[in-house]
């Protein structure tokens, strides 16, 4: 079952979090954050995927979504899970007003790519895309 996880949901996405191997205990503040957007998949003992990232507003009142992370256990894939949460992810972002979806990922996860590709999802087409990070702890 999918299902979108919300503020009063803190302990399926921590353990989510934990499942996936994500840092423990900010769950809280992301799922009260502005624009937070997650799912995860799961029966009533275990989680077999999960989803998330953000609405983002834009300046010329236009809005897009960005996904952040999409997993599966591995013993679930290639069952239509991965589909299923992005499938959610992207229905919730457009009821929300977004027009366009952005994510990265490797160049080398083939599963993902394809499944991306499958979906419609296009690879830039402003060249060769280069992320960098920024430590901000002063």
């Amino acid at each position: 079952m999918i299902s979108r996880v919300v503020a009063t949901d803190v302990q399926l996405f921590e353990r989510a979090a934990r499942t996936f191997g994500a840092t423990n205990g900010g769950g809280q503040a992301y799922l009260e954050s502005t624009g937070a957007l997650a799912f995860v998949a799961s029966d009533r003992d275990r989680i077999f995927g999960w989803c998330w990232g953000y609405h983002l507003i834009r300046p010329d009142s236009s809005s897009m979504l960005y996904l952040h992370q999409l997993e599966v256990a591995e013993d679930h894939r290639r069952r239509g899970i991965g589909r299923a949460l992005l499938w959610a992810f992207m229905r919730a972002g457009a009821q929300a007003g977004a027009t366009r979806m952005f994510l990265t990922t490797r160049e080398t996860n083939a599963p993902a790519r394809a499944l991306y590709d499958s979906l419609g999802g296009g690879l830039a087409a402003h060249g060769p895309t280069v992320n960098y990070w920024f430590l901000l702890n002063p």
